[in-house]
C-alpha cells in the first residue's frame, strides 16, 4: 500500500467511523507464504518485537488456487499516515529478510478494552 493508499484509507476512517485515530488502534498485520515454516520465524521474530502472534493459517480457497499460508500478528499503536508507510516498509523488509514471500499490508480497528 503506497502513501496515497494509506491517505485514503487514513481519510476514510476520519469519514465513516468515530474511531480516534489520534489514540491507540489495533493494527493487524498480514504476511504470506506458499510454506508456513518461514511464516513461524517471521512470528517468532515479531513476538520479540512486541507483536501478538493471532494465527498462522490456511485460508479457504476458490477452485483452482494455489494452497498458500498467511501469518496474522497485531500490535495496538498510535500511527499517523507517515509512521504507518514507514511501519509498511519495515515489516516488508523483514519479510524479505526472512525469507517470507510478501507483506500482505494491514487492517485497522478499536482497541477493545
Amino acid at each position: 500500500m503506497d502513501i496515497t493508499a494509506i491517505n485514503e484509507m487514513f481519510a476514510n476512517i476520519r469519514e465513516n467511523t468515530d474511531w480516534d485515530l489520534n489514540g491507540p488502534m489495533l493494527w493487524g498485520y498480514f504476511f504470506v507464504n506458499t510454506t508456513p515454516e518461514p511464516l513461524h520465524g517471521l512470528g517468532e521474530k515479531l513476538v520479540e518485537l512486541g507483536y501478538t502472534l493471532v494465527e498462522v493459517f490456511e485460508p479457504d480457497l476458490e477452485e483452482g488456487e494455489d494452497p498458500y499460508h498467511v501469518l496474522h500478528v497485531e500490535r495496538a499503536e498510535v500511527h499517523t499516515e507517515a509512521s504507518l508507510d514507514a511501519r509498511n516498509h519495515e515489516l516488508q523488509a523483514l519479510a524479505e529478510a526472512n525469507g517470507v514471500e510478501d507483506y500482505d499490508g494491514m487492517d485497522v480497528g478499536p482497541v477493545e478494552i
